[in-house]
């Protein structure tokens, strides 16, 4: 009996230990399981994007894969207006990226989306044929005879932008052309199809010398401000998060910056 307790003692601490080390390993493997599960993000995010954030857009997308190789990113890109509608009436997305307030504020009358966030500004300028042939300095240049001028549709954002502008300068633009895109304007100076054109200033810069630019005082009155937003109805609403936060964080301002967008 003196050394069957003694042996029965140890038989039972050691069992004792073994166990809960297990359970210690155990749950130190669930927990780096689950956290690292919480942070993951995989599976397609579908962006619906503003036109003028193409090339910013597409870079950050290549970055946000760097960090995220589960992940996919896909783009629609157009006119805020055109894409709002395409998302009322039920194209899937997951990520709402508008060129100005008043259209993500009716995207979220509509329910497409529940509330939104800033990341950048933007503003106009005239861009024009290279070397400037028809030596425009001003608004009030594109109403001379023999110039031909191609701006947004007013539905657009960089639409509403170009009637405040010229409201302001007391200017009336007779387009050869109105666009449903801001893209479209800036194609339509590049392939000489019009002389100047009312763009974004990231427009120009991204177009890397293929148009010229005439900045102008009332443009500075008419700032655009994008908003960024996970859309109600998202099928990855994690990737969505995932990539507004990218957007919106140091890697996405710096982005952003270097294309010649303003902080919000």
């Amino acid at each position: 009996m003196r050394v069957t307790r003694p042996l029965n003692a140890a038989i039972l601490a050691v069992a004792v230990t073994v166990v809960a080390a297990c359970s210690t390993s155990t749950g130190d493997r669930s927990g780096e399981t689950s956290s690292g599960a919480s942070g993951a993000v995989s599976g397609t995010v579908v962006v619906y994007a503003a036109a003028s954030l193409q090339a910013t857009f597409e870079r950050l997308a290549a970055e946000f894969r760097d960090r995220n190789p589960a992940a996919e990113v896909k783009f629609s890109f157009g006119g805020s207006s055109g894409l709002l509608t395409q998302l009322a009436q039920g194209a899937p997305a997951d990520v709402f990226a508008s060129a100005d307030t008043p259209t993500m504020d009716r995207a979220r009358s509509q329910g497409v989306v529940r509330s939104s966030d800033p990341f950048a500004t933007n503003v106009l300028t005239i861009a024009t044929a290279p070397g400037n042939p028809k030596g425009i300095t001003s608004l009030t240049d594109l109403t001379r005879p023999g110039t031909s001028v191609v701006v947004c549709a007013a539905p657009v954002p960089c639409g509403a932008a170009t009637v405040k502008v010229t409201t302001a300068a007391d200017v009336r633009l007779k387009p050869v052309s109105e666009e449903d895109s801001v893209s479209g304007v800036l194609a339509k100076v590049r392939h000489g199809q019009a002389d100047a054109g009312l763009v974004y200033r990231t427009d120009v810069r991204g177009a890397r010398g293929a148009v010229g630019s005439v900045d102008f005082p009332q443009a500075d009155g008419a700032v655009n401000v994008y908003p960024i937003a996970p859309v109600t109805a998202a099928r990855n609403a994690r990737g969505a998060s995932a990539f507004i936060d990218f957007v919106r964080g140091p890697q996405g301002r710096a982005a952003l910056a270097d294309a010649g967008f303003g902080a919000p």
